[in-house]
């Protein structure tokens, strides 16, 4: 059986007067049915452009979305016309976009907001959608859910805006949710409580979720598989188990080294990754990494690695992966020039 999305080669550019800015360059994964697949990485490393590449939602000029190919039930996004890509949106695939403090229109009201997807892509009538969004907002845990939906978006804290969001990306019942970075400017409590409430929801209705995140806690406890990307590129992809276990980049290992952990004695050192991420519109042709890596080796700076095989599930982009491993390099790494 055929996964839910399939992701081939997709290539996003922005256009400026500096250059070409090449945020997404060669992305390609799937998503199974009612599976969590968690992205991450650092900040400006593409993930939310590959996200809203999906939906075609680049803002052009500058964006452009250059080519590839997003199959989702057998057909490619990328090609189909502009009526079509807008029945897809928010019904069939819908996402929870950043911030939700400025994600919500403040002139509407809550109900408002709610039932115009619910009119538009499932012919509700004005009653029933508002009914309609009454039961979405109980459901993400609103109460007096009957008289919030009257309420306009500044009556709500910050962490019931999110449930808003959560509430009308799922209004719809879709069968691909996009969560981008989805507990930003919330608080630890809450932050656990919208992901508990989209793992939920996840569980009851089937959902496909791809979890766009800096958090690799979160990725920790609610993703099935995890894509690390860097430079534009995934760089390594595996079950988010293999991952944490076994990884096998050493911008991976980095990402891993600099979060606290349980099992650590607590005066155990962080890591960090030195160097700065490279410059997306004049990488060379070398791997993207090799500036910041302690196990580079003179094919790196000459060629770029290709996702391989490590094992099953597990891939990643590094010519020298046989010689990483968490929790420290080896005896004779190979320092910056």
């Amino acid at each position: 059986m055929a996964p839910l999305l399939q992701v081939r080669d997709l290539r996003t550019s922005f256009f400026t007067d500096e250059g070409e800015v090449k945020a997404v360059n060669g992305v390609s994964y799937d998503v199974e049915a009612g599976e969590t697949l968690g992205l991450v990485g650092e900040s400006g490393c593409g993930k939310s452009v590959s996200a809203l590449s999906l939906l075609r939602l680049i803002a052009s000029p500058p964006g452009k979305i250059l080519g590839g190919e997003v199959i989702f039930e057998g057909e490619d996004l990328l090609k189909v016309d502009e009526s079509e890509i807008r029945h897809v949106r928010g019904n069939k695939i819908a996402m929870i976009f950043q911030e939700p403090m400025t994600s919500l229109n403040p002139v509407l009201t809550i109900g408002k907001q709610l039932t115009e997807a619910l009119e538009l892509h499932m012919d509700m009538d004005a009653a029933s959608a508002m009914n309609r969004a009454v039961q979405l907002l109980d459901m993400v845990g609103i109460s007096e859910a009957e008289n919030r939906v009257k309420d306009y978006p500044h009556q709500f804290s910050g962490g019931m805006r999110q449930r808003v969001m959560i509430a009308m990306a799922l209004s719809c019942n879709p069968k691909l949710l996009l969560a981008d970075e989805p507990t930003t400017a919330l608080d630890v409590t809450i932050q656990a409580q919208v992901l508990e409430i989209l793992a939920r929801l996840s569980r009851e209705l089937g959902t496909s979720v791809i979890i766009i995140t800096h958090n690799l806690g979160v990725v920790a406890r609610y993703a099935d598989r995890v894509n690390v990307m860097y430079a534009g590129r995934i760089i390594e992809m595996a079950p988010a188990k293999t991952l944490y276990a076994k990884p096998r980049h050493p911008y991976t290992v980095g990402l891993l080294s600099s979060v606290p952990r349980l099992d650590q004695e607590r005066r155990t050192k962080l890591e960090v990754i030195e160097g700065v991420p490279p410059d997306l519109i004049s990488m060379g042709t070398g791997c993207s990494f090799y500036d910041r890596c302690h196990y580079r080796a003179d094919r790196c700076v000459e060629e770029s690695p290709e996702l391989a095989q490590v094992e099953d599930g597990h891939r990643v982009a590094c010519w020298e992966w046989q010689r990483v491993t968490l929790g420290g390099i080896d005896e004779n790494p190979r320092t910056s020039q």
